[in-house]
Formats: C-alpha cells, structure tokens, sequence
C-alpha cells in the first residue's frame, strides 16, 4: 500500500498542518490529566481556591485548543484522503485507457470496475486512518506511558499487563481474518461480472427463459459472500468485548492498586487519578491502532490489486511524436503480416500483404473466424502485428505518436457503441469542434436524418448509456455518421452495414462515394452485396489471403469467394452472375 503512497506528494504541505495540529492536540490533551493531579493536590486538599480556578481556567483552555486541532486534523485528514483517491482513480482510468486489447483480456470488466471504485475506496479509507490516527495514536500511547511512570511508578506494572493483553488478542484475530480479506475481493468481483453480465444480456435471458438458472448462479455467490462477510464480521466483532474487558480489568485493576496506596498516603489521590486518565489514553490509543490494523490487511490487499492494473508493462508503446513524415495521399498497407494472440498457438493471420490506396474501397470477405476484424484491428494497433508491416500514409503505424494516428481514422465497429448524452453529441464525439451543418451532413449521408428527424428533440434527442433506446440499425447509422463527421483519411467498416436492411445499405454506399474520393475505404463484411462494387477484394480464408481482386475476377477464379457468392444466391441469380464473368473474359 506504501507504494500508493507517491500520490499524496502533492499533498505534503497539507501533511505537514496534519502533523502540527496532530501534535499539538495530543499535548493539550495530555496536560490535562497533570492539571486535574495538580487541583486535587495542591487545590482541594490545600483548599486553595484561587489555585483551582487558575488551573481549571487553563484546563478549559488548553481543552479549546484540542478541539480546535481535533477539527483541523480531521478536515485535512478527510481532504488529503479524498484527493489522495481521485488521483489513484484518474490513474487506474488514465492506464486502462491505454491499455490494448490483449492487455484489456489480462483482467475482466468486471475486476477493473471493483479496482477503479471498491478497492480505492479502501485505500482511501485505510489513508484517512493513517493519516488521523498513525500519529496521534503512537503519540498518545508513548507520551502518556511516560507521564503515567512519572506520575505514580508503583502502577506503572498495570500498563504492561493491559498493552500485552491488547497486543495479543490483536494479532490473534488479524491472523485469522487476513486471509479472508484476499477471498472477499474475488467474490466481490464475482458478484460485479454476474450482475453485470445479467444487466447486459437481460434481453437473452429472458428469450431462453432462464431468469431462474441466473438467479440461482448470482444466489451461490451471493451465499458465499455473505457467509465469508457474516464470518469476518464476527471475528471482527470479538475484538470489541475482548478490549472492553481489558480496558474495565485495567481500570478496576488501578483503582484496588490506587486504593492501597491511598491508605499509606492520602497525598497519592491526585496521582492515581491523572496514572488512571493515562492509562486509559494508552487504552484507547491501541484500541485506535487495533482498529488501524484491521483496515490496513484489507486496504493493503486491495492497494496490490490497483498496483497491478498501473504497473503493468504495456504491450504496445506509443511513440512521444510521429517518427518521419508520412505522405499526403491517404493509404494503407499491409507487408507479409502475420499475427497470433499472445499464448495462442497458431497464427490467425498469416502472410497478408496488400494496398488500399485514397478514392477506392477496399472490402474483406470470408468465412467466420477468417480474421478479417482482427486484420483491421491492426490498423489502429489495437493489437500489434507479430511479424511484417502495417503502413499507414506510408509510415509504419509504430512510428506514430497516438493521437497522430488515431485523427487520420474513423472506425466504425462491428457492434454500435453510443454513449449517454444526446444525439448531437454522439456524432460530434470525435470531432468535438464539429459545426451543426457538419453533424446534419454526416447524418443525411448515413441515411439517419430521417428518423432523427421524428424525434421531437431532434439532433437533442437523449441517447441511453449503450444506445439501449435506439434500433440496432439506427445505433449503427449513428456510429457511422459518427466516422463520417470526422472526416477522417481512412474510413473502417467492420461488418457495420449488418443491420441495415438493402435499399438503406445501398443508399448509404452511394452517398459514401461522394465524401471519399480522397480517402481510404476499408470495408468488411459478410454480404456480397455491400462489397460487390468494391475496387479491390481481399478473401480471407483461415487467416491467409485466398483471392484479390474485383467482384467478378474473383468470381472466375477464386474458389472460396464462388462458395460465398452461391451461399448468398439463388440458383438462377448465381447462373447469371456466372454469365456476367464469361461475357468480361470475352471483352
């Protein structure tokens, strides 16, 4: 957890004030025993009236300017410890936004939720103890142990025995519950993947019918949590009863041992009452410490699970600037590439070489699990290439700064994701700087303006986190006007016309033509349709490269795109097809 730490550097000054004030209200507080010794002695048994008012007037102000530190060392504490967690919560953020997709597969969704909030709120919690308590309770404990030996040595005996007792009912229960802590966490993020999954995939579940098989799964770990919390908690509970008997036998111990002193000398009353007020800081300042180790074992477990998402070694390195100039016409190529997903034992692309060049599209087709979304996933560098080059303008993408390379994009994924907020500022969401005429555009191209258009917000109209308020077909035309509103050098489609219906496909194809003529179209997908008119077509077939060139080039030659085409043909249109190819052989 002590590697957390380099996050509260900011903070130092306000942990400086922490200290003083820490300090000084453990002084204040602990004159005050030493004043009450000195009114029984030298006031009310002298019956020295003028002695007791100037001392209880001291009393009362030094128990101000406690009050006044406890405030302060409580506020800076609080503050300290809530800015201590947002810079650890902005790096987890920061760091998993960096993370690539093989990284991402390093830990589950659901884990990195719990890590990003549940185990900071630990740490936070755990910091805001330490830093209220890891000094005033050591202060409290060694400073008032002093005073009590100086005040009556004779009981000084009556401390040991209650800070041994305390010391081993302590390490007792944390040797029992600190294993558990570990435990906790993993049920926790069971608990967080199951309710997730669920909330997701409700609309399946309730198609199969099986509300009753996900209840019973999230009931099991639902179970197991609770009875490792019920347990922990008990365990937990028996440090409360066992410090109240320590603390009662202290205290009763000290008024038989005070007692008996008092009878050889009566003098000894002021000093057995401030060595009884000691003791009981001491008390209290274990107890404070005890409470201290029970958060830290639990905070210190969830501190090495966010250590672990910030310092994981990133795959992929981003160059700090663009290494070399890239060239002005927008293209993209592929040299000799081979990739295989880390601890996989075959490559899932092999030899892929290619070029799409600005003002032509280029599709991929094949069958599923051919690679075609991996292959253009590498464009981007969402992952990296085993082997061989990916160029973009001409410049391999390894020597691009970021945000370099991610400008001259638009992707459009194979799922459409939208974001809550409002239609207006999904389409904007990668040119923020976008002018309305600009997202009416990228709309009407998309073939979206219509049903916008029925919305009585229109362009305002409020989008759902996920777009769970919109079509399958409206949320891809909106992740599409999205790439168009960019405007970017190269556009990808990664299978994003699936859930338009022909006619909004093809209208949407032909207002694409007119926006990039000077651009890069990628396109992949399962319909021969959408890739018919296609410059150039890339047929992928486990991996490797089976066919390229146009439509019915490859229909005369390639083997694998005929099996494709007559999947998606009636008999009598394939038949025509064919003869299409037999007239273009004889031209």
């Amino acid at each position: 957890m002590f590697k957390l730490f380099r996050y509260l550097k900011p903070y130092w000054w306000q942990v400086i004030i922490l200290v003083f004030v820490t300090t000084a209200q453990v002084y204040t507080t602990l004159q005050l025993p030493a004043l009450m010794a000195d009114i029984i002695n030298k006031g009310i048994v002298v019956g020295d009236t003028d002695y007791i008012w100037m001392t209880g007037l001291a009393m009362v102000g030094l128990a101000v300017v406690s009050a006044i530190a406890s405030f302060v060392s409580s506020y800076f504490s609080a503050k300290i410890g809530a800015c201590f967690s947002r810079d650890i919560r902005t790096a987890v953020f920061t760091k998993i936004m960096n993370y690539n997709m093989d990284d991402l597969k390093e830990f589950t969704t659901a884990s990195l939720l719990t890590r990003t909030t549940n185990d900071v709120n630990q740490v936070q919690n755990a910091t805001m103890m330490i830093l209220s308590m890891m000094l005033r309770a050591p202060l409290f404990c060694i400073i008032s142990i002093v005073m009590a030996i100086q005040t009556a040595p004779d009981m000084s005996w009556i401390i040991m025995v209650g800070v041994a007792a305390i010391l081993g009912s302590t390490i007792l229960i944390m040797s029992i519950v600190i294993p558990k802590f570990k435990m906790f966490q993993e049920l926790f993020d069971k608990i967080t993947l199951l309710t997730r999954e669920n909330l997701t995939g409700l609309r399946v579940i309730r198609a199969f019918n099986n509300e009753g098989l996900e209840k019973k799964k999230f009931a099991k770990a639902n179970d197991a949590l609770t009875k490792l919390l019920i347990f922990i908690d008990r365990i937990l509970e028996l440090q409360n009863p066992i410090i109240n008997i320590i603390f009662n036998g202290t205290t009763l111990l000290c008024s038989w041992v005070g007692i008996s002193l008092l009878s050889k000398d009566f003098a000894y009353l002021g000093n057995m009452t401030a060595f009884a007020q000691y003791v009981t800081h001491v008390m209290m300042s274990f107890l404070m410490m005890s409470m201290l180790f029970v958060m830290l074992p639990r905070a210190n477990v969830s501190a090495r699970r966010i250590n672990a998402v910030l310092d994981k070694a990133q795959k992929i390195v981003w160059k700090s600037r663009t290494n070399g100039q890239p060239e002005k016409t927008a293209s993209v190529e592929f040299k000799n590439v081979d990739f295989c997903y880390p601890g996989a034992e075959e490559n899932v692309l092999e030899d892929i070489s290619f070029k799409a060049v600005a003002g032509e599209t280029t599709a991929f087709i094949g069958s599923t699990g051919s690679g075609k979304s991996t292959l253009i996933n590498l464009v981007p560098r969402f992952y990296e290439a085993s082997s061989g080059e990916v160029l973009v303008d001409g410049l391999s993408v390894k020597e691009y700064e970021k945000a370099d390379l991610m400008q001259r994009i638009g992707l459009v994924p194979q799922q459409g994701i939208l974001f809550a907020g409002t239609i207006k500022s999904n389409i904007k969401f990668g040119a923020p700087n976008a002018s309305s005429e600009q997202v009416h555009k990228a709309a009407e191209i998309a073939q979206a303006k219509n049903f916008i258009e029925k919305f009585p917000d229109k362009y305002n109209a409020h989008i759902a986190q996920g777009g769970t308020n919109v079509s399958g077909g409206q949320k891809q035309r909106l992740s599409i006007a999205r790439a168009i509103c960019k405007e970017p050098d190269i556009y990808i489609f990664d299978d994003a016309f699936s859930a338009l219906d022909m006619k909004t496909d093809q209208k949407l194809r032909t207002a694409l033509k007119e926006i990039t003529k000077s651009a890069v179209v990628l396109i992949v997908a399962q319909r021969v349709s959408t890739i018919k008119d296609a410059d150039q077509i890339v047929v992928l077939d486990n991996g490797k490269v089976v066919g390229k060139g146009k439509h019915f080039e490859l229909l005369g030659k390639c083997k694998i795109y005929q099996e494709i085409v007559k999947s998606q043909l009636s008999d009598k249109e394939y038949a025509q097809e064919l003869k299409h190819v037999k007239g273009v052989r004889h031209a």
